[in-house]
Formats: C-alpha cells, sequence, structure tokens
C-alpha cells in the first residue's frame, strides 16, 4: 500500500506543479488579465514563491513557524513570505482562470 499512496502523491504534486508552472508561462507572456500592478506584482514574486514553496514542502515544516519567544522582526521575516507566496499563488491561478476563460468565450 505505500507504494501506492507514493505514486498518487508524485501524481498529484505533478500535476499541481505542472499547472503552476504554466500559470507562470502565462503570467510572464504577457497575457495578463487582471490589473497591470497585480501582474507586475506577481511577476517580482512568483519565482521566489516556486522556491519558498519547494523548500517549505522538503522540509515538511509549518508554512507558519512562529512561537511566542520571536521578536517583532523574526516574525515579520517569517511572515512576509508566507503572504506574499500565497498571494502570488492566488494571483496568478486566477489569471490562468481568467485567462482561460476569457479564450474559452471568445473562440
Amino acid at each position: 500500500m505505500p507504494n501506492k499512496s507514493k505514486k498518487i502523491i508524485l501524481i498529484q504534486r505533478i500535476i499541481i506543479w505542472t499547472f503552476y508552472f504554466f500559470s507562470g508561462f502565462i503570467l510572464y507572456s504577457n497575457k495578463g488579465v487582471l490589473p497591470p500592478t497585480l501582474i507586475t506584482f506577481s511577476r517580482i514574486i512568483y519565482p521566489l514563491s516556486i522556491f519558498w514553496l519547494q523548500i517549505r514542502i522538503k522540509k515538511s515544516t509549518n508554512f507558519l513557524s512562529i512561537n511566542s519567544k520571536m521578536t517583532t522582526s523574526q516574525l515579520w521575516y517569517n511572515l512576509l513570505p508566507v503572504f506574499a507566496s500565497l498571494l502570488t499563488v492566488i494571483l496568478s491561478l486566477t489569471n490562468t482562470f481568467l485567462y482561460i476563460l476569457e479564450k474559452i468565450i471568445n473562440s
């Protein structure tokens, strides 16, 4: 059974990463449907979000590693990449869905 479970997890990750890279392709190919400010923000943070997500997945740590002994600067240092990456994921996927929807409607 563990073999089948690992294969399913591998297939799910491949599908998710493929779609996320496709979203990046649409994002960087000047096919933005969202407002230009959001597209620019997503283009800047997108490569960082890929590396940040991959590091978090490999380490298998919490996405928000917060404890009561952290200083304010440590807290922000841990929170800003999380929020920026999540916002970038949401914006890039939304841009992709809207782009695909626009292509379906206009064809």
